[in-house]
């Protein structure tokens, strides 16, 4: 399926909130518990720096979703290092965005020096681990029972990709 990507609009945010807000209700993907309105949207994902970036997922003129390469950590020597994160409306998963994402934010990240991209996953979310490692990504860490959703203490583990030598 061909898709397009543009910088997150405001006026996407409604949408963006949609989307993400069947994944907060329904699964264990995102360990938010209360659905987000959409100016809690703007908080996660309009960035002060340069370097980070959200985009708009875009198929036949439509948003479908939402990708970001966002801040790891606040401290100055963590400025090479990036979180990425993919979301997308339930009915657009399994058709291979989520690989042209993941690709899409690798070379926004090395056009903006960012050397190394890190995936947290919840450990239950088998879909995302699979695109992640079939993207190069490697397993780095398990944290146990960081989190508790639906009642159940959950593990997150976290995905390494290494964007320069």
């Amino acid at each position: 399926m061909d898709c397009t990507f543009k910088e997150v609009e405001t006026e996407d945010l409604p949408l963006l909130a949609d989307i993400l807000n069947y994944y907060i209700l329904n699964t264990t993907v995102t360990f938010h518990k209360e659905p987000l309105q959409a100016s809690d949207m703007a908080e996660k994902v309009f960035f002060t720096q340069p370097h980070y970036q959200s985009f708009s997922i875009v198929t036949a003129n439509k948003v479908i979703g939402y990708c970001a390469v966002s801040q790891w950590k606040k401290q100055e020597a963590y400025r090479h290092t990036a979180e990425i994160n993919i979301y997308l409306h339930s009915d657009y998963t399994g058709k291979g965005i989520g690989h042209i994402a993941v690709r899409h934010l690798e070379e926004f990240a090395k056009r903006n020096d960012i050397q190394n991209l890190i995936a947290g996953l919840c450990s239950e979310n088998m879909t995302s681990r699979r695109l992640f490692e079939k993207s190069g990504y490697h397993h780095c860490a398990t944290f146990q029972k960081v989190g508790d959703k639906f009642g159940r203490n959950l593990d997150v583990v976290y995905l390494q990709k290494l964007l320069s030598d």
